[in-house]
């Protein structure tokens, strides 16, 4: 009876939990539900769910329409005309229609630059043309060396003016047209004036005369000539909007075009320096004969060629710091080149502009006395003006 009794106390303590497990279990059954009733959405064949990647595609879609629908110079550092070569093949261009740039500082300085360019010689233009004593070849040549440089600081302006306005590649085409055609001019100008003061020293007794301004008339036709050419190159095509890796450090001209220009630079330059060393040597020669002529000491005729010398080198000395490092580094370098180094040389030679009216110019005796009269009326207009030479410019 006792046996008896423990086996049934035994059984009935193992079968006890029974109904409560499989009302656990029917009651978890019942507060889960199924899946037809979670998720009515289909599933493909093999049993899963084709809603998720849907919504993966769809997201992704979205993703890629905000990013097109997103301006690309938000996040790309922004560098104005001179583009490093890191950019995509989008930013090299010129956009139209984009938000505003963000301001460059260094396109704020060449605006600045271009600006006291232009009304520096604006003055020298408006000195030339409305003086009727100013017709000479000299005065002519140094009126378009003023012109190109106005140009230059015009271009200058322009150039930041479209960039961060109107932002279309025609325009910024032109714009830099009009600059390669000015420096050009420029350069071009210089060497003109040089050549005209190597002559009026070589044949000072046959200077003043009808050869001498037909010899300048075709020296101004030709230096324009060859920069408006220059200046049509990238806007009849030859640029680099189609083709990135052609690009040269100034977009949007190729390098062979930049390459082109950088060599014409050199052989001004070599040119120029060959004239300077002759006209170093005959106002030697000349010095010294007019000191012996008047019996002049040897100091006397020691400092007018010192000073004579001096001038020179100045003149070409500014000319060659101003031009030779970006000259360089057109040669050197690429489009994958940081724009930094782009704006570092090109900075000195618009300084070039900058320099020219004071050397060229504004030391004159002539326009001095014009500047006088307009400024303050100390000079009366009617004051002959003294026959001068380029070499006492």
């Amino acid at each position: 009876m006792v046996i008896q009794r423990l086996q049934v106390r035994s059984s009935g303590k193992r079968q006890a939990p029974r109904p409560l497990q499989s009302a656990k279990r029917e009651a978890d059954s019942s507060a889960i539900p199924s899946d037809s009733q979670t998720d009515p959405r289909p599933k493909d064949p093999a049993g899963l769910d084709v809603q998720p990647s849907l919504l993966e595609d769809h997201a992704g879609s979205q993703g890629d329409t905000m990013k097109e629908d997103m301006p690309s110079n938000i996040t790309d550092e922004q560098q104005g005309w001179f583009l490093s070569g890191n950019a995509s093949d989008d930013d090299s261009l010129y956009l139209s229609g984009a938000p505003p740039l963000p301001l460059n500082p260094w396109d704020v300085v060449l605006c600045v630059s271009g600006t006291i360019i232009s009304c520096e010689n604006a003055v020298v233009v408006a000195i030339i043309f409305y003086t009727p004593a100013f017709r000479t070849p000299m005065f002519l040549l140094i009126g378009s060396l003023a012109t190109a440089d106005l140009l230059a600081g015009l271009g200058l302006i322009f150039h930041f003016a479209f960039i961060y306005c109107i932002q279309s590649q025609v325009v910024n085409l032109i714009t830099v047209g009009l600059l390669v055609s000015s420096f050009t001019a420029s350069v071009g100008s210089l060497l003109a004036i040089t050549i005209d003061r190597y002559l009026s020293l070589y044949n000072a007794l046959t200077y003043y005369s009808e050869r001498t301004a037909t010899r300048t008339y075709m020296m101004l036709i030709i230096t324009w000539g060859i920069a408006i050419s220059f200046g049509l190159l990238p806007v009849m095509g030859w640029n680099c909007l189609k083709e990135v890796s052609a690009c040269s450090v100034v977009k949007p001209l190729t390098k062979n075009n930049l390459i082109i220009l950088s060599v014409s630079f050199f052989m001004v330059f070599a040119v120029m320096l060959q004239l300077y060393v002759q006209i170093c040597k005959i106002v030697c020669r000349h010095a010294q004969q007019i000191a012996l002529q008047r019996h002049f000491l040897a100091t006397s005729h020691y400092v007018t060629t010192r000073k004579g010398i001096s001038t020179l080198a100045v003149i070409l000395g500014t000319f060659a710091s101003c031009w030779l490092p970006f000259a360089i580094y057109c040669l050197l370098g690429d489009y994958t080149y940081p724009a930094f180094y782009t704006y570092m040389t090109v900075l000195p030679a618009t300084y070039n502009s900058m320099i020219n009216p004071v050397i060229y110019a504004f030391r004159n005796q002539e326009i001095q006395k014009v500047l006088w009269t307009i400024c303050c009326g100390c000079v009366s207009s009617t004051i002959p003006f003294r026959s001068r030479s380029p070499s006492d410019v």
